[in-house]
């Protein structure tokens, strides 16, 4: 085969005989038959990527064990403040109806699990606790 320039593969004419001079056979392996004639090679085909946007996707959706703690723990920390703010409130008589929903969505925020029991019992600790101020407050407005 021959290449010639960038646009792709070419076949020539086949081998050339050798030059013979003088009159031997010259090398010859007993039993081979005649060598087969090159194959015709194609373009390449397209190349495809290795991996779609699906597996892209699909491996930004798997979590390290690290990276689900880190998520609670942000999570736990948003509660707390949410709590402290909603206490600040209560003392100062300026409670407001986003704060209260502030509070249900983020007690509503599923949390991812780990693998930390003493970890997890915080986590359930401060959700209770969240859980119950969201309880009281939601029944004081339906009372007042």
């Amino acid at each position: 085969m021959k290449v010639t320039g960038t646009g792709g593969l070419s076949q020539t004419s086949g081998a050339k005989p050798a030059a013979r001079s003088g009159g031997g056979a010259g090398f010859q392996v007993s039993g081979a038959s005649a060598p087969a004639a090159p194959a015709q090679v194609s373009g390449a085909s397209g190349v495809s990527s290795v991996m779609g946007v699906e597996a892209l996707l699909a491996l930004q959706d798997v979590e390290s064990p690290t990276e689900r703690k880190r998520r609670s723990v942000k999570r736990a920390g948003r509660l707390l403040d949410q709590l402290d703010a909603l206490k600040v409130a209560l003392l100062g008589g300026e409670l407001s109806a986003g704060q209260i929903d502030n509070l249900a969505r983020a007690v509503r925020e599923q949390r991812a699990a780990t693998d930390d029991p003493k970890l997890e019992g915080l986590l359930d600790e401060i959700e209770t606790r969240a859980a119950v101020e969201l309880a009281k407050l939601e029944s004081a407005s339906r009372r007042g």
